[in-house]
């Protein structure tokens, strides 16, 4: 089929018998739920720019497994030029929604297990890579929309997964027949999973010989018998049950989704296991992917930064302070500072290399340097965007009142900003601001910034691994004449 429009990809969900669980009882009709459709429209924006002429280039890409055009979200990287692309794709779709648009996670696991399964098979004989080169073929020709699934819910921290006091902590294979394989478990946090047709399940980390049986991958459809999603509960969620433009939700039409994803006694027929205790790779495939998600943030994060810095922009007109040297002092450095972590994304694609099974993937190196300045910046974009808007951001009163017949013209007349912007204009931005920064959007904004693709700690580890520090003393030898260590040119 051709590339699935909006409408199409939001019919698709109907389709399915995906088990969701909000507030403690079974959602049947979760598509139209006012919880759940914001983000299901930021997935749907995903198809909807890939229809537009203007966006082709960056949003679709040729793939050789079908001959034709092809959502990026589901592509292989064939170059640098690729790997540019995605982060440009993740930029404008965070410009667009103001949200986390959920489908990264999928990509990035998707050329993650691509390389992995490859050399999987060239040391074991296995066929991995063929099985998977089918199922991508499946998501590609049908325009499916895959969750990339890695993280468990993990329990003791101090403990591998062999030795949890619980084993369903993480997600492990319970018994292997001729059929396939049967899985319990659970993947914690998991964005997108409810608006998803397809997951694509990873080890959570690397793995010995005594945690085999949880060194899996594989690929089930969302609505696979004994699967659940329970729901996340986000900050100021409640506000979607107050309809639709509602200017309390700051961000009127879009939103975030996680969910717990819970495996019970799943069956995995074996065309769709794409690694099997093949524990020596666990920790290979948790690296690929999560350097290429480390790079993702240099996109989606940026976008959503875009917003913010647009909306602090007008809450500045609006008190009437945009004039201001302070102010615009500020803005400058909130554009800086969403500029490096752009310029991050952007470096680590173009200085990307030919994995050995010819997809691309980035320079790991900076893709961590790059999601190490995102679990900061951020932040500090967001402290300057909430020093503009005032404190009115988060005391102002709520919609209902500005409407009432009794309250609503003190309300009107008494948070009057600058004369030229409309009262309620200079609330919705206001409330926007704090979905950006403490509502809703938050949670793909600012806690996604620090735990996404890993916490902060996960990069500087990364780091140290790869920054060739012996090399780097070696310089100094060189110039301080340590060790009789000659200068290049010098004989």
């Amino acid at each position: 089929m051709a590339l699935m429009n909006a409408k199409e990809y939001v019919d698709s969900l109907r389709k399915l018998h995906t088990k969701v669980y909000l507030f403690g009882e079974r959602v049947e009709n979760f598509v139209d739920h006012p919880i759940i459709r914001p983000s299901i429209n930021s997935v749907a924006m995903t198809y909807a720019l890939a229809q537009q002429e203007e966006y082709q280039d960056i949003m679709t890409a040729y793939s050789e497994l079908t001959g034709t055009r092809v959502n990026r979200f589901c592509h292989l990287h064939q170059s640098t030029e690729d790997l540019m692309n995605k982060v440009k794709m993740q930029r404008l779709l965070g410009q667009k929604t103001g949200v986390c648009f959920q489908r990264c996670v999928g990509m990035d696991a998707i050329n993650a297990v691509y390389s992995t399964t490859y050399e999987v098979d060239q040391k074991y004989k296995t066929e991995y890579h063929a099985r998977f080169l089918e199922f991508l073929k499946y998501v590609q020709e049908n325009d499916l929309t895959v969750d990339g699934a890695m993280t468990d819910p993990k329990g003791d921290r101090g403990l591998p997964p062999s030795r949890q006091a619980d084993p369903d902590l993480f997600l492990h294979i319970v018994e292997k027949n001729e059929k396939g394989i049967i899985v319990n478990g659970a993947k914690a946090h998991q964005t997108g999973s409810v608006n998803s047709h397809e997951h694509l399940i990873m080890p959570t980390q690397a793995m010995k010989e005594e945690d085999k049986a949880y060194a899996v991958s594989f690929a089930v459809p969302a609505d696979a018998e004994g699967i659940v999603m329970i729901y996340g509960r986000q900050s100021c969620d409640t506000r979607k049950l107050e309809g639709n433009n509602c200017m309390d939700c700051g961000n009127c039409r879009f939103g975030g989704q996680e969910a717990l994803f819970v495996f019970d006694h799943v069956v995995v027929p074996w065309e769709r296991v794409f690694l099997c205790e093949e524990y020596e790779f666990a920790g290979m495939l948790v690296e690929r992917f999560a350097g290429y998600h480390r790079q993702s943030y240099g996109g989606c994060k940026v976008g959503v930064g875009d917003v913010l810095i647009g909306a602090t922009a007008l809450a500045a007109e609006a008190n009437g302070a945009a004039k201001a040297s302070h102010i615009k002092d500020k803005l400058i450095e909130m554009t800086h500072l969403n500029e490096t972590l752009y310029s991050c994304g952007i470096a680590c694609s173009a200085l990307g290399h030919e994995t050995a099974a010819g997809n691309y993937e980035i320079d790991n190196l900076l893709a961590n340097v790059c999601k190490q300045n995102v679990t900061r910046f951020p932040y500090e974009i967001a402290r300057l965007a909430q020093d503009i808007a005032g404190g009115l951001m988060v005391t102002m009163p709520s919609q209902s009142d500005f409407d009432s017949e009794e309250v609503g013209e003190y309300c009107r007349k008494y948070f009057k900003g600058q004369a030229e912007m409309d009262t309620m204009d200079r609330m919705k931005v206001l409330r926007l601001i704090e979905n950006l920064t403490l509502g809703t959007a938050a949670v793909g904004y600012l806690t996604e910034s620090m735990h996404g693709a890993g916490s902060p700690q996960a990069q500087r580890i990364m780091i140290s691994r790869q920054w060739d520090l012996e090399e780097k003393k070696n310089y100094a030898r060189r110039l301080c004449g340590i060790g009789g260590a000659q200068t290049d040119g010098e004989e």
